[in-house]
């Protein structure tokens, strides 16, 4: 059983939520590669949405890597994908970071403010 949360109070789409925990069960090695996923109706069914809803979810995961589609078979965690999915998004992160030191030097703030507020915001 997969453990998806969905925000409903969020202003991103429940397809978009799902699609970024289906990545985050990726990620942490729930679903594992080459596992298979539940069919789309049943996905779904287990959790109270539209099957456009799932379908769209697992088309653009598909389109990001993440997923392929045997016709008849099923759907199922890419394989080799992963670990270069997750370099890309480490590269991203650290392009970011950088960017946020960067702007912090031009605000004049110290690396332990910064620190200290990194802190707080991952706390919300």
């Amino acid at each position: 059983m997969l453990n998806i949360h969905f925000d409903p109070k969020s202003d991103q789409p429940i397809y978009e939520q799902l699609k970024s925990e289906i990545i985050r069960l990726i990620m942490a090695k729930e679903i594992r590669e080459g596992e298979s996923l539940m069919s789309m109706r049943a996905l779904a069914k287990m959790l109270g949405i539209s099957v456009i809803t799932t379908k769209r979810a697992y088309k653009d995961l598909e389109d990001l890597g993440y997923l392929y589609t045997i016709p008849g078979k099923g759907t199922f965690v890419a394989q080799g994908n992963i670990a270069i999915i997750q370099e890309q998004s480490n590269k991203e992160l650290e392009a970011l970071i950088l960017s946020s030191i960067q702007l912090a030097k031009q605000l004049n703030i110290n690396q332990q403010d910064l620190i200290e507020l990194t802190k707080d915001l991952w706390e919300e």
